[in-house]
Formats: C-alpha cells, structure tokens, sequence
C-alpha cells in the first residue's frame, strides 16, 4: 500500500475484507462493481439521521422513525401454532417501548443481553398505548462508534445481494473499510484549484468521506453539491472539446457556392415566402457548410414548421457544389412520405432523386445502387437500409437524418463514415422539441438550430377534452366533419405489456364505429402495429387518397404521415399517453388550410399527472412548453431515447432540479476550452490527466450527431 504507483482505488473488490470470489462475482452482475473505487462510487439513495436521540415518551406517531438509547430489561420467545416470535422490552428514563422479530428470533434471544444498553433504530408501530419496532437495528450501546453517531447511508441493493450478506448495512461496513484505509494522496483531485476557491467545492476526497459518512448536513450538502458539479463539468467539457476539435481538425467538404439549382429553386419553384426562422436556419447551415469543417447541426422544429424546406434548400446547395446527398428516416413510412413530397417539389429541376428501403429488391435495388456508385444520383431517401455495406456513395456531401433518436449511435456511424475522403456535412433533425436544459445536457456537442414559428396562414389546431359520457356528441360532430369532406383519425394506445388487451380494445372501438359510419356510405382504415406491412401501407395509402373516411389506429400514424384533409384527431384513453406523444399525435392535423381539432378522450377517473397532462394540451400549442411540462413531469430519463448516447446515465444529477449547476458547469467548461483547448496550461494539468483516464474507459461516440 506505501508504494505510490499503485493505487487502492484500483484493487478488485474480491481482495476486499469480507467479500471474495463469490460476493465480488454478484456485486459485479448485479450493480456492475469491480474495485474498490466502483464501490464509492456506489452512492447512498438516502441517509437515517443518527445525529438525534428520542425518549420513549416522545414517541407517539405511527410509522415514525427513531433513535432510542435504553436498556433491554427482558427478552422472551413466544410460540405459535405455526410460528413463534421475539419479544423485548426497553426502557430508559421517560419509559418503555416494545421490540418484536418475526424472523430470526432464536438467534436474537440467544444473543441480546439484558441489563445492557442499547441504540436501537426503527419504525414504529402503535397498538393502543402500546409503541412497538418491529426488526429494530441494535447496538451495544458502549460499542457504538462516533462515525454511528451521524447521518448512516443507506444504499440501493438487490434481493440476491440481501440474500447472500451484502445489505445496504454490510455495503456501509465495506464502504468505511475501504475509506480508513485509503490515504489522501490515493484521490487525486481532477478539479483545478481555482475552480475549487471560486465555486466554494470541498475536495475530492472529502466529497467521496462525505458523501458516505457525513458527520453534519453542511458536510452531506457539501459532498453532494461538489460531485454534482463533477459529473455535469466533466460531462460538458468532454463535448465542448469534441465539438472544438471537430471544428479545427476534421475537413468537411468545402461548399463555397450558391448555385444554379439552389437559384432557380429558391427563386421560380417554392411556392410560398420561408419564415423569419426558416431564413435564419438556412442562413446558418450555408455558413457551416462553407468554413471548410464538417457541420454537425441539430435541426429543431415543431410539427408542421417546415424543416423538409431547409432541408431540400441544403441538399441544393450540396448539390450545385458537386456532391451527393442521402436523406434517412427511421420507417418506410415516413422515408416514402419524404421522397414523395421531395420528388414533387423538384420534379421539373433535372435533380435525380432515388428511393432505397429493405423491401425494395433485386432489379431496381441493383439500379439503384448503381446509380448511386456512379454519381448519376444526386439525393438518395431511404430508411436504415442506406447503412448497408453495399451500398456505396461516389461522393457523399450531405447527410440529413430525420427523427434521430430511433436510430442508434452506431447505425449513424455507418452512415458518417460513407465519404472516405472528406467527412460528409451532417444535419440532424426532431420535431420533438427539447427543452434548453436537455439540449444542454444530452446534445452539448451539436450546434443547434430551432424554427420557432409556423408557416403563416395555418390556424391553431382547436384541443378539447371530453370524458366517455359524451361520445353521443363526438358521433355528431364526426359526421358533420365528414358530410364537410374532412377525414378523422381514431387514436388507441398500445402498450407492449399489454398488446393482445389493447388490440382488443381498438377492435371494440372499431366496431362501435362501424355500427355509426356502415359501409358503402361510409369506409375506415385499421392499422396497427402487428399487421404486415404490405397491409399497413394499403391502409395507409387508401387513407392517403381519400377513399377511407376514418382510420382506426394505433400510434404507429404518430411519425410519418402526411394528411391535410384530415381536421380531426380524437385519442382515446389520452390519460395513457406521455405529454411529448400526445403532442406529435396532434401534428397529424392541422396541415391544410381548415380548422383542425385534437379531441381527448378519457374516463373521470383520472391521476393528478394525467389531469396535469391533458390541460398542459389544452392549454397551449407551442412544443417547447409542452416539452418543458413534459420533463417535469417525467423526469429526463426516457425523453428521446437519450439512453442511447449515455449523456444522461448520472450518479446524483437531475437535470431539472440541478439546471443552475449546469449551466454553472457549462460556463466554465466554455471558458476553459476557449482559453486552453489542450489543457496545456498547469492549472488544467488535473482535467487533462482525469480526461486521458476517462477516455481510455470508455470509446467516445460524442463526435458523431
């Protein structure tokens, strides 16, 4: 241990006291701890004050939890007709308080002493005037160190780690075993001391003391705020550094010109004027693709803003500077919605446009491919079948991926790595609009670009809410809408668990339709998840060309389809959906030039999140606030699929409480890699040695969108 080369914290945790080959294989499988140092790493979820002292007498509230110091003055095992049970009777100088075991009982009669003192913790429950602990925590008094006399972690565990004696209170005596024995000089600081003397930050080894064994709440509080910062610091600047050395070493393709397709586009063809936003974005992605660096830009915009005109108008300008374009989409549905509309709009241009997904095959695959290979197609759309091996660029400029949260880091890899000369130009789109925190936290790498209005002359789609009750009305109102010409969708929830429950449940809601709307005066569309797709599509279609009235469907219409007759979306059971999808439900209308409306459907029995939910969309149209309510309410950890770039795989943070600290961390982290991009300055020497750590553990992905 005295040699300063090796460092304890490195030590597999099978060399540890107390837990050998066996306890370090299921700590390993079950919470993925290796050494010494993942184990304090392991944080406490919640601390038991034992800073105070209760007297018998202060104990009158059932559920409360206490610390007592009395006196055991008698132990007695009572048996049962099937099992028996511990009793104990305790007492210090205000009165007497009863424990009980259910479990384990002959060992404790065997082994607690009467006449002796003890600290004994737990919660109580009240009979009468009787207050009884149930499995209370013991301790001989005179045994009880100053350490117990603190606030005691108590740490997330499992049922195989309880069953084989790695508890939360035997991770605590491992844990202190661990730390009394670990010298100071083992836990180098990654902090700078200026960061630490300006933000106030205790060190880090007094963090990782505290934030196990806090001995008061400033020390608790200290520990927690200075390894927060840690993890939203580190996190930050590792994609600040990326996004800087993205900028100063990786050579994009230069697109110096505006040219003739662009012109004549812009100018002749768009049948409408671009907003304000769309004007600012465009104007950012020339700049981008013309400093001589690869663009990595994410795309925001709401349903309905017009992202696929930004993104035509940055395929032309690829396109009059010599390069090809691939444009890819998360289903068939929405990539043949893409190349559809995208053929029509630049149908009289000369621009080649080719369509690739899995199911098309043989003949026209080949001729696509090749077309492709030789540079005769200047935009490519498909779905993920555009990351296959054989499929080979002449000269890939430009590369717009839409809906990128379905696809995983490394399908987009694949795709980035389709121009071995020059790294293609990437643009990324959502029309899930993301909160400033999140687009902080989750996409700090990306510059970021956000059309915040709506094409002009389209009205507000109209939100309702109404209860089962009113479904006689909501029959009127659909046929009136038809009898005007519009089409209606019919929205159910699916949810995995419970699939077979929900299709029935559409199936139900199909045919209480078809008893208002029978055929030949009226058709409707089913589709749903389950059905094959050739199926899909022809309902999808039949839907499209207007010989279906009503569709009936589950959200597998939520992405990708493009209807402008159609004013009415109705979703039943809305209380089941998240706020991000009902939002997206809703874009689904609203794309012609008559009134929309978003009815939503539930029962009166309602939790206070659904209620918060459904008025949240009553309330407003505008994505972002509803993006916002929706990480309140949700929290961050399934928004957008982050889990797949680990951008939010934290220890203590939340990025919605803790957003002062982020944007602290950020602000630092910007000032440090504009002055010190290296960290070649001696006060950056411990964020440069941590980092080069850091990067050996784990492959970074940060630099691909």
């Amino acid at each position: 241990m005295s040699n300063p080369n090796i460092n304890i914290l490195d030590t597999p945790i099978e060399f540890l006291k107390g837990v050998g080959p066996k306890k370090a294989q299921a700590l390993q499988k079950e919470l993925r701890v290796s050494t010494f140092r993942d184990l304090l790493f392991h944080f406490p979820f919640r601390y038991e004050d034992r800073t105070k002292f209760t007297l018998a007498k202060e104990v009158r509230e059932e559920g409360q939890i206490v610390q007592l110091k009395a006196t055991i003055i008698s132990v007695e095992v009572v048996k049962g007709k099937r099992s028996s049970r511990t009793q104990a009777i305790a007492k210090d100088a205000s009165g007497f308080i009863n424990l009980i075991w259910f479990q384990g009982g002959k060992w404790i009669a065997e082994n607690i002493k009467t006449g002796h003192e003890y600290v004994i913790y737990g919660k109580v429950s009240l009979y009468g005037s009787r207050k009884t602990i149930a499995h209370p925590e013991l301790s001989l008094a005179n045994e009880v160190s100053s350490l117990n006399k603190t606030f005691i972690p108590v740490y997330h565990s499992t049922e195989k780690l309880d069953r084989i004696g790695l508890d939360s209170r035997a991770r605590r005596k491992l844990c202190r075993a661990i730390l009394e024995k670990l010298p100071e000089n083992q836990f180098q600081d990654n902090l700078s001391d200026t960061i630490k003397t300006k933000l106030k930050l205790c060190s880090r080894y007094e963090a990782i003391n505290w934030i196990h064994f806090p001995e008061t709440e400033e020390q608790r509080q200290a520990a927690i705020n200075r390894l927060k910062f840690e993890e939203l610091f580190f996190m930050q600047l590792r994609m600040l550094q990326n996004k800087e050395l993205r900028k100063k070493k990786l050579v994009g393709a230069v697109f110096e010109s505006v040219g003739e397709q662009f012109l004549n586009f812009y100018n002749n063809i768009l049948p409408f004027e671009l907003t304000g936003a769309q004007k600012r974005v465009i104007k950012e992605v020339r700049s981008d693709m013309g400093k001589g660096f690869q663009m990595n830009r994410l795309l925001q915009g709401d349903v309905g803003s017009g992202k696929t005109i930004v993104a035509i108008l940055s395929m032309l300008i690829a396109i009059d500077n010599g390069f090809q374009c691939c444009l890819m989409a998360p289903t068939q549905i929405l990539a043949q919605q893409h190349y559809t509309g995208i053929m029509e709009m630049l149908e009289s241009t000369g621009v080649e446009v080719s369509f690739l997904t899995g199911s098309i095959k043989s003949k026209k695959r080949r001729q696509a491919l090749e077309a492709l290979a030789d540079g005769t197609t200047d935009i490519i759309i498909g779905t993920h079948a555009l990351i296959e091996d054989k499929v080979v660029f002449d000269n890939l400029g430009l590369a717009i991926i839409d809906e990128q949260h379905r696809f995983g880091v490394v399908q987009r890899a694949k795709l980035w790595n389709k121009n071995k000369r020059v790294a293609p130009h990437v643009l990324v789109m959502t029309a899930t609009p993301i909160p400033r925190t999140l687009a902080m936290t989750a996409y700090g790498d990306l510059d970021v670009s956000i059309i915040d209005e709506l094409p002009p002359g389209r009205k507000d789609i109209q939100t309702i809410h109404r209860y089962d009750p009113h479904r006689p009305k909501l029959i009127q109102f659909m046929r009136e809408q038809i009898k005007l010409g519009r089409q209606i969708y019919v929205v159910y929830p699916l949810i995995e668990e419970s699939a077979k429950l929900d299709l029935a449940n559409l199936d139900m809601g199909y045919e209480y339709l078809r008893q208002y709307f029978m055929p030949p005066d009226f058709q409707i569309s089913v589709v749903h998840g389950r059905m094959k797709a050739k199926d899909k599509d022809f309902e999808m279609q039949r839907f499209v060309e207007g010989k279906t009235q009503i569709m009936v469907a589950t959200t597998v219409i939520e992405v990708g389809v493009n209807v402008p007759n159609a004013s009415v979306m109705i979703i039943e059971n809305t209380e089941r959906f998240g706020l991000s999808q009902l939002h997206q439900l809703r874009g689904r209308v609203g794309r012609g030039a008559e009134q929309s409306y978003c009815i939503l459907m539930s029962s009166y029995k309602l939790s206070k999140m659904g209620k918060e939910r459904i008025n949240t969309m009553v309330r407003t149209n505008n994505g972002f606030e509803i993006a916002e309510a929706d990480l309140k309410l949700r929290g961050p950890g399934d928004m957008m699929g982050t889990q797949q770039s680990g951008a939010l795989d934290f220890r203590l943070v939340n990025i919605i409480q803790d957003n002062q600290i982020l944007i602290v961390a950020r602000h630092i982290a910007e000032q440090i890699i504009e002055e010190d991009p290296y960290f070649q300055k001696p006060e950056n020497s411990n964020l440069n040695k941590y980092l080069s750590k850091v990067r050996l553990r784990d492959r970074n992905w940060g630099r691909i969108s």
